[in-house]
């Protein structure tokens, strides 16, 4: 007998759900397949520690802490004064001493000395009394080109600084028109120091015992002389700092001192001085000063540890000529190249001496168009007058 058609459609629905419920048994005994992960679309951020490089500067400026490399590539032009400045032309001041009128302004102690130097104004003549000033003397004061201001001792006025470490024994801050005459500078870091002071005279001192330069001409002091002085005994801080007369900035710090372009202190004499135990040079003169003169001197090399010539210069249209030199440890004189156009138609003539050292008595590197002349008659030195021919000039 058929069988009810209820029944066949359950028999149906029963055989359905077996089937399915071995179908799931067999696929779950399959391996999983693995699925493809989409490509990203973009790279995963770096972890916040990861150290990135600095981001180049946009054209015309210069990204943080590179200011001195820009200045050292010589990427900042040269004035036009300064391409076209030859020896013996331009502004120079007289080459005179200058005699100290009678006293106005009397001292005698270290906080007379600085009150004077506080108030100080045109034609005043601050006279020094013989004995110590313990301190470090500075004046932002200027007197004018027909009335300078004054300070004058004897050799025993005695400013004294106390410390070959630290600090300037006396500062022209921005202070023009000033005569120093006479008095001794001893124990500070620094001995004299100028900085954009003009017209001034510096004479007949003694400077010693400083940790570093004796006297340094600074950020744009131009027109100014320095005669008759006593330089002996620098270096004892720092002895590649131990110059004894200084004049402009090396390239490495103009950011610091002339804002990112050249200290242009130009056309200063310096005449007549006695230098002696320095470390470094007895003068140095650096990259972007032009036109000065440098006679009459006398340079004893001995001493000197961190230098090897009595003068090396990196200016432009300098004159060198009737200095008389001793006892250096390789050249007498040096000329370097040390930025584009730098080190250039500087001028040597009727130098005397004796070098005692195995180098040149002038050593022009490169020659450029530097000149020394046949009038030159420095001997002693192993390996002749010059690494180029001598001018008759």
């Amino acid at each position: 007998m058929p069988l009810p058609w209820i029944l066949v459609a359950g028999l149906g629905v029963l055989l359905l759900v077996a089937v399915a419920a071995l179908t799931g048994i067999a696929l779950s005994r399959q391996p999983p397949v693995a699925a493809s992960a989409p490509a990203p679309t973009t790279a995963p951020p770096a972890p916040a520690n990861t150290a990135t490089a600095d981001p180049a500067p946009s054209p015309g400026k210069t990204s943080p802490g590179k200011s001195k490399k820009k200045s050292a590539s010589g990427n900042d032009p040269m004035s036009q004064a300064a391409i076209d400045a030859r020896p013996g032309q331009g502004p120079l001041p007289s080459d005179q001493e200058v005699d100290c009128p009678a006293t106005t302004v009397p001292v005698a102690t270290s906080e007379q000395l600085n009150a004077a130097l506080d108030s100080a104004k045109p034609g005043d003549v601050i006279g020094l009394a013989d004995g110590t000033y313990s301190g470090n003397f500075t004046t932002k004061a200027s007197g004018t080109a027909t009335s300078r201001i004054f300070l004058c001792g004897g050799s025993g006025a005695v400013l004294d600084a106390g410390d070959t470490s630290t600090g300037y024994v006396f500062h022209l801050d921005g202070a023009s028109y000033w005569v120093l005459s006479g008095f001794t500078a001893q124990n500070g870091q620094k001995g004299i120091v100028t900085d954009s002071s003009n017209g001034s005279v510096i004479e007949h001192l003694t400077v010693t015992n400083i940790g570093d330069e004796g006297i340094h001409l600074r950020k744009n002091s131009s027109s100014n002389l320095v005669i008759g002085n006593t330089v002996s005994h620098t270096g004892s801080h720092s002895e590649k700092f131990g110059e004894g007369i200084y004049v402009g900035t090396a390239v490495s710090n103009w950011c610091t001192y002339s804002d990112c372009v050249a200290d242009e202190s130009n056309y200063n004499i310096i005449a007549g001085n006695n230098i002696s135990n320095t470390t470094a040079e007895n003068i140095d003169i650096k990259e972007g000063t032009v036109g000065g003169v440098i006679k009459n001197n006398r340079f004893d090399g001995t001493g000197m540890t961190a230098a090897t010539a009595w003068i090396n210069v990196k200016g432009n249209a300098w004159t060198i000529e009737a200095n008389e030199g001793h006892h250096s440890p390789q050249d007498g004189y040096q000329t370097h190249n040390i930025l584009d156009q730098w080190g250039d138609h500087n001028l040597f003539s009727r130098n005397t001496g004796s070098v005692d050292g195995a180098g040149y008595a002038f050593a022009l590197r490169p020659a450029m168009n530097n000149t020394v002349a046949c009038s030159n008659t420095v001997g002693g030195a192993g390996s002749g007058l010059s690494n180029i021919p001598c001018t008759n000039t």
